[in-house]
């Protein structure tokens, strides 16, 4: 059986849309094998893949091959995750809540008032 690069990462829930997998194999974002590749490459059996999203990338070895999206249960036992890249993943992930948590947050949603003192700030009408 032959399976799509693109048509894999839907189908295993890496994206949410197969036209989302294709625009990020097609701008480098995966890799097989170190290689940046084409949406129509095939998938075989024990390629490696890298996948960069934003900060946080995935260094996987595919076990096996499915054409249809199914299950998020299911889609995990058809790759297998390197176990530095499970540790920095979530490193990054650790790295993005420690930086936004301490981001200054308003204590409630402005109301209308504010709202368009708001615009006028931004626009530079004091």
């Amino acid at each position: 059986m032959a399976v799509r690069i693109d048509k894999w990462l839907w189908s295993t829930r890496f994206y949410k849309t197969r036209s989302l997998a294709k625009k990020h194999v097609e701008n480098g974002k995966v890799k097989i094998a170190e290689q940046k590749v084409k949406p129509s490459r095939v998938v075989n059996i024990g390629d490696t893949i890298l996948i960069r999203k934003g900060e946080i990338s995935w260094n996987i070895e595919v076990i096996c091959l499915i054409e249809k999206r199914v299950a998020a249960k299911i889609a995990v036992e058809c790759y297998q995750e390197t176990p530095e890249s499970i540790k920095a993943r979530e490193d990054a992930i650790t790295v993005n809540k420690m930086t936004y948590s301490t981001a200054p947050r308003p204590p409630k949603h402005p109301d209308k008032k504010s709202r368009r003192e708001l615009i006028k700030v931004k626009k530079g009408g004091f």
